[in-house]
């Protein structure tokens, strides 16, 4: 029998969906692409039997839906995230099509990544701080005169574009894939990298966090952009622990305590001869 989890570690994450009908049409979009990693970031209203009747023949993605309260907790396990953005940001982001999302997606499951596809909320989207623990994002495009997409069509789109990425793969040998010597650090490795980063730009004075000028942010697009691996978080960790030592800009350094000065040994008498 083939199973229906075509891509084990790659997940749907929804957050704080508040119709439980949204969650049931979404894991039946899911299903019918070959996915069935549902994790629910705080929903509104769920487990509900709407979810259920929604889902059609994909009951089982539904009651095997982890619900999370955050979404740290949610891609904490993941190497790559990918958040969906239906507008244009301050500070741009790398930003994906819907089938450049699908080659990412497959290219990191075939190299054994877990990845995280985060859908926002049905009203509003994802925060910007959701979205700036993503290495990138995902615009579906829409006709300009009315653009707003139903969350359960948007996991169909992306979801149906990791399905024909596998589809081409499969047909096409040749199609490069990403190799690295090392596994790419998971999203709880790199959030703590941030926080220790953040708290060590404030120890030398370089980074004021009552005005922060988008300095973290845009700091998370360039180690988010490069997609640094679990040694090359440990060696810049172990940098920033290196610099922690050395206290604030200013501060004298300790001095090591002066040895005490040795009391000058008495000359032994000569012994007489016999």
């Amino acid at each position: 029998m083939t199973s229906a989890n075509l891509f084990p570690g790659v997940k749907v994450i929804l957050v704080e969906t508040s119709h439980p009908g949204n969650i049931g049409a979404a894991a039946r979009a899911m299903k019918n692409m070959g996915l069935t990693e549902l994790v629910l970031v705080n929903p509104l209203d769920f487990p509900n039997m709407k979810a259920v009747f929604r889902s059609a023949s994909a009951v089982d993605v539904v009651r095997g839906a982890r619900v999370v309260a955050t979404v740290e907790e949610a891609i904490a396990d993941c190497q790559l995230v990918i958040g969906t953005s239906a507008r244009e940001r301050r500070i741009p982001w790398p930003l994906l099509s819907p089938r450049e999302c699908g080659e990412k997606v497959v290219t990191a499951f075939e190299g054994q990544q877990k990845v995280g596809l985060l859908f926002g909320r049905e009203s509003r989207g994802l925060k910007n701080e959701e979205l700036q623990q993503c290495q990138f994002h995902v615009n579906i495009p829409t006709g300009e005169a009315y653009s707003s997409l139903n969350l359960a069509m948007a996991v169909q789109v992306i979801c149906y574009e990791v399905l024909q990425a596998k589809h081409a793969g499969n047909k096409d040998s040749g199609r490069s894939k990403q190799e690295w010597d090392l596994p790419f650090a998971d999203s709880a490795a790199v959030e703590y990298f941030y926080d220790h980063l953040e708290a060590t730009l404030i120890q030398v004075g370089f980074h004021d966090p009552e005005n922060p000028r988008q300095l973290m942010t845009r700091l998370r697009r360039l180690f988010n952009r490069v997609r640094i691996d679990r040694m090359e978080v440990n060696i810049l960790r172990g940098f920033l622990t290196a610099i922690n030592k050395l206290g604030k800009p200013g501060e004298p350094q300790e001095a090591q305590e002066p040895q005490e000065p040795q009391e000058p040994q008495e000359p032994q008498e000569p012994q007489e001869k016999g």
